[in-house]
């Protein structure tokens, strides 16, 4: 054991003293504040340049109050109290539909939009006042280059479709301002659930739901775990690959045995991984209680997610540590990384859907498979849905015993490998390393 802790010293040291970790520890938070910050100050920043818009109009209806009220933004709207200009106009310029060639005028007015002459086209069906089932007239189209991202089309969806309620209601015989009422709506506000503080007894009120606690939490608690575990245990392949390539391993084992010598490299990954993940974690804690938002993090998800990484660093490390001395040199070590990267980058597809959905199949399902149980467990228990009780330690029992296999079949794989050379890594010869040998 006291071989195992001086190997572990020489590897964390090695490690925290590099420049690349220091800079990488200080760096991942710098670029996440500042991307923050940029965000903040750029949110406000809307480009002031004027905005033409072609606007094709079948219904013949809405061209007169478009007009209206694009006039009335351009002088109301657009302009802060000190004068200066903080909005951009919108020129609106209405042509005569094509009936012969609508195509052809479709595709004329979207080149002068790819050569920035108009910012979008409008087309308004012939239909639009009447809207039935048996049409396909009563259409309101948006053209642009990114229609998705262009907030301009709601001006023009809430203007238009606000004049075509006032003509119905005219058709109707209706008093706008008698009928107002008709036309209220409530959204409907997302809230949590009524509780007992376990510590104190004190009831506690349901709160408003937030997006950082539905969504963002569970996302950066994964995207952390998978980036402790790409610091920590995955550079394993290439450091044992390098000390087997150079003969340092020959040196290391004249004083260690192969499993000693594996599991020191493991346990420095280890606490490389924990002690990144202690700063950026309490780091965090730090912040959000100086934002006086700490009550938005589920504290006690801390405890799991420590459990989870520290086996799943030594799971995926013994993997690591394995493939690496398989290896020969640099081109081995490149074409099995990918490979053995896959289990870990493979949960990082599922945190959408598991997150929308934390309980349903697909997210139980994967979070017994012990591979993946590390991630998809804490996405599960870091969303505000509450998740039995058993499963977590159910999980845990399954990566403790997958883990205790893969150190085991790793330390095979590694006392036959890491002395052989020339023999190219092969799931053959990986298979026969771990149960034959």
């Amino acid at each position: 054991m006291r071989k195992i802790i001086v190997l572990f010293k020489r590897e964390y040291i090695a490690a925290v003293k590099t420049r690349s970790f220091i800079i990488s520890l200080v760096l991942v938070p710098v670029l996440m504040a500042g991307s923050l910050i940029v965000t903040l100050l750029t949110e406000n920043n809307e480009n002031t340049d004027d905005k033409s818009f072609a606007v094709i109009d079948h219904s013949g209806l809405i061209e007169d109050y478009l007009a209206e009220q694009a006039e009335q933004r351009n002088s109301n709207d657009i302009y802060s109290e000190t004068g200066e200009k903080v909005s951009p106009a919108y020129l609106l310029d209405f042509l005569e539909p094509d009936y012969d060639e609508p195509f052809k005028q479709k595709l004329k007015i979207s080149d002068k939009i790819r050569g920035k002459k108009y910012h979008a086209l409008i087309e308004i069906g012939k239909d639009i006042l009447h809207p039935g089932d048996s049409t396909e007239e009563d259409y309101l189209r948006f053209y642009s280059e990114h229609g998705f991202m262009d907030d301009t089309r709601y001006w023009f969806s809430n203007n238009i479709n606000n004049y075509l309620r006032e003509l119905r209601l005219k058709e109707l015989n209706l008093d706008p301002e008698m009928t107002s009422v008709l036309f209220a709506w409530h959204n409907i506000e997302s809230m949590g659930l009524a509780k007992v503080d376990e510590k104190t007894g004190e009831t506690k009120d349901a709160k408003e739901s937030s997006e950082l606690q539905t969504f963002l939490i569970p996302y950066v608690v994964v995207i952390l775990m998978f980036m402790m575990t790409l610091m920590s245990a995955v550079p394993l392949l290439v450091s044992v690959m390098e000390e087997k390539s150079e003969k340092i391993a020959e040196v290391l084992l004249g004083k260690l045995t192969p499993f000693q010598f594996m599991a020191g490299k493991v346990m420095g990954g280890i606490g490389v991984g924990l002690t990144v993940a202690g700063v950026y974690i309490f780091g965090a804690i730090a912040t959000v209680n100086f934002l006086d938002v700490g009550d938005i993090v589920p504290m006690d998800i801390l405890v799991w997610f420590f459990i989870y990484l520290f086996f799943y660093i030594i799971m995926v490390g013994s993997a690591m540590a394995a493939l690496g001395a398989m290896c020969n040199d640099n081109k081995d070590a490149q074409s099995l990384q990918f490979p053995a990267m896959f289990p870990v980058i493979l949960p990082i597809f599922f945190i959408v859907p598991i997150i929308s959905n934390p309980t349903g199949t697909l997210a139980t399902t994967l979070a017994f498979i012990p591979p993946f149980t590390p991630t998809i467990m804490m996405i599960r228990i870091a969303t505000p849905v509450t998740i039995p009780t058993w499963q977590p330690i159910v999980g845990l029992v399954g990566v403790i015993l997958f883990t205790l296999f893969t150190v085991w079949a790793g330390a095979r794989i590694f006392r036959t490998a890491i002395l052989i050379q020339g023999q190219k890594p092969s799931l053959s010869n990986l298979v026969k390393y771990a149960f034959k040998s």
